[in-house]
């Protein structure tokens, strides 16, 4: 009896290191791929994202990080970080344009050639990778030559296993703005195959073998455990700062709030809002493609709406206030050249200066309304003010004006009790009143 309880634990134990061992080889086999999702421009918050992604991915030892790329470009200096880093992972990482009508340009071009497999969706472009000023504009020639040159410099070294051809085109997106479909890519090397969507993806980078830091890493992707890396919320708020939509709003909250501070002190509400939003907007625009020639047309509508505060000019300047405004706004995001992603929506400057406007027009009205309200304290107050005369008034005497008595000299004497008579003046705590005759009777 004992004899065949030992040989059953005997059993159970190697069934146990069996089934062990078998989920391992079946892990090893199928691993975990890590999708990375990147659709927008590529800027730093992005940057933080896609570093993050490749830690992740080695951390959790996933046997590949899959990029998915939807870009109109952006800065080069955090591309090369970008860059930087995914040359530095020690797991397989492939860049994936996708979707279809989706995009690799300019610094996206970059970033695809520093996968360790490049591949793109049907429809898809790659290329137009001229560099510019980060206003837009084009760089000076010296310069333009040598940001050329290192960037040249830098593809011929990505796509130096990938060919002749392909160092070519890379090299033209460079210097001459050249984009590509995903066939012509194919078609020189550029990519290393076209699929049309994640599991078609899959299929092909199944059994493939790379080459990583110099390793040979064959890939097991048929059946893969497949996770999606998120933003953190800290990541989405970056990128949500990097809206030149979003700037603009920022600057104009922010510059309202500190004029509401200065006109009404001692809140400390409207101040530390705008000290946060003006904060956030420079922080933005480290970000963004900016001409600053726009805050002084920005800073001058400003001055304007305050002028027409203090000095009422029926909203002349109001009027000239919202117009540099605008000017300011368009200049700042959208000079010429200026990538279409970082640039402002022209309904949405109109409308916001529209409203901008109308809250000083609201405040100036106010103003010219409360400077032609009758004063209602002083003496100047009494003016004007109709009273009843309770005794006679020849020509001094009391009258009943306002809920009190007051002592008062008549202009034309004498005035009878219960006349009604108006303050024309005053003199020290006497009023000066005159009677409310009917025309043509006498006193």
């Amino acid at each position: 009896m004992k004899q065949q309880r030992r040989w059953r634990l005997v059993v159970a134990w190697l069934w146990l290191a069996l089934s062990l061992a078998l989920t391992s080889v079946a892990h090893a086999q199928s691993g975990l791929i890590l999708i990375a999702h990147v659709d927008g421009a590529l800027v730093p918050p992005m940057r933080s994202y896609i570093e993050r992604a490749i830690q992740t991915a080695d951390d959790q030892g996933a046997q590949a990080l899959i990029i998915e790329l939807n870009t109109p470009g952006g800065e080069i200096e955090t591309t090369l970080g970008i860059v930087q880093a995914m040359r530095a992972s020690r797991v397989p990482i492939v860049v994936y344009v996708t979707p279809a009508h989706g995009m690799a340009a300019s610094a996206g071009t970059i970033m695809t050639l520093a996968g360790h497999v490049a591949a793109m969706a049907p429809g898809t472009v790659i290329g137009a990778a001229i560099p510019v000023q980060g206003t837009g504009e084009n760089l000076p020639s010296d310069l333009a030559r040598k940001q050329k040159n290192a960037l040249e410099a830098e593809v011929r070294d990505l796509a130096r296993d990938r060919g002749d051809e392909a160092i070519k085109l890379a090299q033209d997106s460079i210097e001459q703005g050249t984009a590509v479909n995903a066939d012509e890519a194919l078609q020189v090397h550029l990519i290393d195959f076209i699929a049309t969507d994640r599991a078609d993806l899959l299929r092909q980078l199944d059994g493939r073998t790379i080459t990583v830091k110099d390793n040979p890493i064959t890939l097991h992707t048929a059946g893969a455990l497949v996770t999606e890396s998120q933003m953190t919320w800290l990541e989405q708020f970056g990128l949500w700062l990097t809206d030149p939509n979003v700037a603009s709003l920022l600057l104009s909250i922010g510059t309202l709030a500190i004029l509401a501070e200065i006109s009404n002190p001692g809140t400390w509400v409207p101040g530390t809002i705008g000290v946060i939003c003006l904060a956030l907007f420079f922080y933005s625009t480290g970000s963004l493609a900016v001409n600053w020639l726009g805050l002084i047309f920005i800073g001058l509508a400003f001055l304007l709406f305050v002028l027409d505060i203090k000095a009422p000019t029926h909203g002349a300047l109001t009027l000239a206030g919202t117009a540099s405004l605008i000017a300011g706004l368009l200049i700042l995001f959208n000079s010429p050249g200026t990538p279409a992603y970082a640039q402002v929506s022209v309904p949405l400057v109109v409308s916001m200066s529209l409203i901008i406007a109308a809250f000083f027009a609201f405040i100036v009205t106010r103003g010219i309304q409360a400077q032609r309200r009758p004063v209602l304290t002083g003496t100047e107050a009494l003016i004007g003010q109709v009273g009843e005369a309770r005794t006679r008034l020849n020509p001094t005497g009391n009258i009943f004006l306002m809920g009190e008595l007051w002592s008062a000299t008549a202009e034309e004497a004498p005035v009878e009790v219960g006349e009604q008579v108006e303050v024309i003046g005053r003199s020290g705590l006497r009023l000066r009143v005159r009677p409310i005759r009917p025309k043509g009777q006498q006193g």
